[in-house]
């Protein structure tokens, strides 16, 4: 029912199911051009000859195949959680299969910091990705380190879309023009959870560093907790102007809410994703 936008973007490249640049032989008629020595006979608009004595050719619309990058963000924080763990892999399972049902050339990588990796699409109906993923490790693993999707063979003409929390430190701006090279279209889907949006710390706790597993002990006031809350709000502020900017669409998906209703409440408004009828 739900599928990437397709058809918000004109295609080039192999021959599919949505609308190209270029003319070919769908059935969605475009125009008439005249008939010139070498055209394919079967387009020639032989009533338009019947009444004017002059060749003139039928041009349709040519059908592609969507180009689809899925770029994982494999960093610990977006599986430190049961409730995160699972909504990422439902994203990353529910972004290539829809995909690979519309026809698209889908390539699914993961990074974290500046190690990489391929993923097959089709090892995602079992649990076999998790373990490439768990040998994916950065050289200088750090909480603020950004995925370097500047190391990826991203193809032209492409949906890149970007699947993370979103919780590093780098300015957005580097990592949306490189999804925006070479005329791609960026999409970003961010899982969160509510304890991460809207805290409720009140004294004494234990904090884990996600990405370097140490223990950081802290004792939350009420000030501290606002400035936390404020960072937060401010952080993700900064991302969603860099994303109209770059006419990215952001979509924010709970990791609370049963996945369907995630992603009509939360992706189909901001067109992450569109109806496939």
């Amino acid at each position: 029912m739900l599928r990437l936008p397709f058809r918000n973007k004109v295609w080039r490249g192999a021959a599919g199911d949505f609308a190209g640049s270029g003319t070919g032989a769908s059935m969605d008629f475009q125009d008439h051009r005249a008939y010139s020595p070498g055209d394919d006979p079967r387009h020639i608009n032989w009533q338009a000859f019947a009444r004017t004595g002059q060749y003139s050719m039928k041009l349709f619309r040519e059908e592609i195949r969507p180009v689809v990058d899925l770029i994982l963000d494999s960093s610990a924080s977006m599986f430190f959680s049961p409730e995160k763990e699972k909504r990422s892999s439902e994203l990353l399972t529910f972004l290539t299969e829809s995909s690979l049902a519309a026809g698209a050339s889908v390539r699914v990588y993961a990074v974290n910091g500046d190690a990489q990796c391929a993923i097959d699409p089709t090892s995602l109906r079992s649990d076999r990705w998790k373990e490439d993923l768990r040998r994916l490790t950065p050289k200088l693993p750090t909480l603020a380190a950004a995925p370097e999707v500047q190391r990826l063979p991203l193809r032209s003409h492409a949906l890149r879309v970007f699947l993370s929390d979103l919780l590093f430190s780098s300015d957005p701006n580097h990592l949306l023009r490189t999804l925006a090279q070479k005329q791609g279209m960026p999409i970003l889907f961010c899982p969160f959870l509510g304890e991460e949006a809207n805290p409720s710390w009140v004294g004494n706790y234990d904090f884990i560093d996600a990405e370097l597993k140490t223990k950081h002990s802290h004792r939350i006031e009420p000030a501290t907790l606002r400035r936390y809350l404020e960072s937060y709000k401010n952080h993700f502020a900064v991302w969603k102007e860099a994303a109209m900017r770059h006419q990215a669409p952001l979509a924010r998906i709970p990791c609370e809410m049963e996945l369907q209703a995630a992603l009509y409440a939360h992706a189909l408004p901001v067109k992450a994703l569109e109806t496939s009828q």
